[in-house]
C-alpha cells in the first residue's frame, strides 16, 4: 500500500511539537536529579533526519555535528529506502517477511560505539517520530537501541506487537538485582499516523512520551548506570529471521544529554 508523503496537515507540526516539549523539559529542573544536573545544558549528541537520503557508500549523515555517520546494513537484499520530497526525506524499512518465505529482505541503520551515547546516571532522551500500522508489527519493533537484552546495560525505543505501542526500556549497571525496566505508553501509535516518541531517563525516573505528553512512567534506580560497547543501531537489533525488525516509516531520530 503507499503510503502518502507527509503534506501540510497537522501531522506535520509533531516534530515542532517535539522540539516545544525538549525545549520546555529542557527548562525545568526533571525529578530525581539535583539542582546543578538540571542546570546543565542539553545537548545533541545524535541527528538523524534522513533528508539527504544515503550518500556516498550507503551512509546517512548526522546532523547534531557530534555523531557518527549511518551505514545502511542488509541481509537478504533488503533495502532502506529515502522517500519524500528533495527538502523532507524519511526512511522506509522492508516490509514484513511471510513465516516461511525461503528469503527475507532486511535492513537496518548502524553507528558506530560513541561515548557520548553512553550516559552513565545522567539525564538522558532519545526519541524518534515513527509511522506505521498494527500488520507492520509482528514482533516488537525495535527503532533505535545501543546495547541488547543479554549484555549488562542497553536504551531502546521499540513498538510493542500486542497492542502497537511505544516502549521505553533500559538496563544498566549498579542496581541491586541487575533487570529490563521497561515503560509502556497508555496510547497506540501504530495507527498509520505520524507519531513523535520521546523516552526520557532523568535520575529514578523512566518516561515514555508520545506527542508531547507524558504517556507512562516506572521507577528506575537513581544509581542505574548505562553504557556498552556497542553501536547505535536503527530499525533492529540484528539479521536472525525471528527478529524484531521496524516494518514501517521513521523520520527525525535523534539522542540529546542533559
Amino acid at each position: 500500500m503507499h503510503l502518502p508523503v507527509r503534506i501540510a496537515t497537522t501531522v506535520l507540526t509533531l516534530p515542532m511539537l517535539a522540539a516545544t516539549a525538549l525545549a520546555t523539559s529542557a527548562n525545568a529542573a526533571p525529578a530525581g536529579l539535583g539542582t546543578a544536573a538540571a542546570a546543565a545544558a542539553p545537548v545533541t549528541v545524535a541527528r538523524y533526519t534522513f533528508d539527504s537520503g544515503a550518500v556516498v557508500s550507503g551512509r546517512v549523515a548526522d546532523r547534531s555535528g557530534r555523531g557518527a555517520a549511518l551505514t545502511v546494513r542488509s541481509a537478504d537484499r533488503g533495502q532502506v529506502h529515502f522517500n519524500g520530497t528533495t527538502a523532507d526525506k524519511y526512511a522506509a524499512f522492508p516490509a514484513p517477511c511471510a513465516d516461511k518465505a525461503t528469503l527475507c529482505p532486511r535492513a537496518l541503520l548502524e553507528g558506530t560505539d560513541d561515548a557520548d551515547l553512553d550516559p552513565g546516571t545522567r539525564l538522558f532522551r532519545w526519541g524518534a517520530t515513527v509511522r506505521l500500522t498494527k500488520a507492520q508489527v509482528t514482533d516488537s519493533s525495535n527503532v533505535m537501541q545501543k546495547g541488547v537484552a543479554d549484555t549488562e546495560s542497553q536504551w531502546k525505543m521499540q513498538i510493542g506487537a500486542a497492542q502497537g505501542k511505544a516502549h521505553c526500556v533500559v538496563i544498566g549497571q549498579g542496581s541491586a538485582k541487575p533487570a529490563i525496566y521497561i515503560v509502556r505508553s497508555s496510547v497506540g501509535v501504530a495507527d498509520n499516523k505520524w507519531h513523535d516518541v520521546m523516552c526520557q531517563r532523568s535520575g529514578s525516573r523512566l518516561t515514555v512520551y508520545v506527542d508531547g505528553k507524558d504517556r507512562g512512567h516506572v521507577a528506575v534506580p537513581a544509581a542505574l548506570s548505562i553504557g556498552n560497547n556497542l553501536p547505535l543501531r536503527i530499525g533492529g537489533p540484528n539479521f536472525h529471521t525471528r527478529s524484531d525488525m521496524y516494518h514501517g516509516l521513521l523520520d527525525d531520530v535523534w539522542v540529546r544529554i542533559g
